[in-house]
């Protein structure tokens, strides 16, 4: 029998390894694990039903524990024997999870099917290039503190590029965490650094109404004359913020504050 001194003992060692749970996701994006360390036959787990049923969750008991977020999906064949992958990440990432998932179960199989079904998948919203192209130029890039509002959302990263040589861009005052503001210049200009995102349409909708003043969702030019949807900011802020245009782009200004 367990105490209440046992109790307690487990609820303060489980809260330890959230906290070191929530220093994790700040550098990484999503965990990837076998979902369970190997696969058993009927006839054995009947032989030993509970200590191999407490195997099987090797990988999988902490996510509910932890507050995490993570999806199953299968990735092949071993022996004989059907494998997966988990993919694990913050609490109400679940969206961004699914569609990493849809990505990676298609990849592993030539004609994936629904389970053990002969049924082909429904056509992937990432393989058909559909959605809606975002440049962003600071916070939200690679590495940044708001990356995670676009991976949650399931965005892939499709290139990092450049715009034309008609911007400036600006370190806003008064902005936490630290944040850019990119504006169309009328005379001169450089070119910034971007990342160039793709977001279905329900994620772009849903990114855009959680953007906050002075930023905006514009227009950007980018260096080879397309043009996306990017942060671009209101002018009344830039009296205030200071021109870090020569620095060429958000990061390289980090480096160097």
């Amino acid at each position: 029998s367990s105490s209440a001194v046992d109790a307690f003992s487990g609820q303060y060692t489980l809260a330890a390894y959230r906290r070191a749970i929530d220093q994790a996701w700040e550098e990484i994006d999503v965990l990837l694990l076998p979902t369970t360390p190997t696969t058993y036959r009927i006839d054995e787990v009947n032989a030993d039903p509970i200590r191999l049923n407490a195997n099987l969750g090797l990988y999988t008991n902490f996510v509910n524990l932890t507050d995490c977020a993570a999806v199953s999906v299968p990735v092949g064949f071993c022996n004989g024997l059907p494998i997966g992958a988990t993919l694990v990440g913050p609490a109400f990432t679940d969206d961004g999870l699914l569609a990493l998932g849809d990505e990676l179960h298609r990849a592993s199989f030539t004609e994936p099917t629904v389970g053990a079904t002969d049924l082909p998948l429904s056509p992937s919203v990432a393989a058909g290039k559909q959605g809606v192209e975002l440049a962003v130029v600071g916070a939200h890039l690679v590495g940044q503190p708001l990356n995670w509002q676009l991976t949650s959302r399931g965005a892939k990263l499709k290139e990092a590029t450049h715009t034309t040589a008609n911007y400036s861009l600006y370190a806003l005052a008064n902005s936490q965490p630290a944040k850019p503001g990119l504006a169309r210049s009328t005379t001169g200009g450089v070119s910034i650094e971007v990342e160039v995102w793709l977001l279905s349409d329900a994620a772009f909708g849903s990114f855009t109404a959680e953007v906050p003043a002075p930023l905006a969702i514009g227009n950007v030019e980018l260096a080879d004359g397309r043009w996306v949807k990017g942060f671009v900011c209101e002018p009344w802020a830039l009296a205030e913020a200071d021109d870090i245009s020569g620095f060429g782009g958000w990061r390289a200004f980090l480096a160097n504050a």
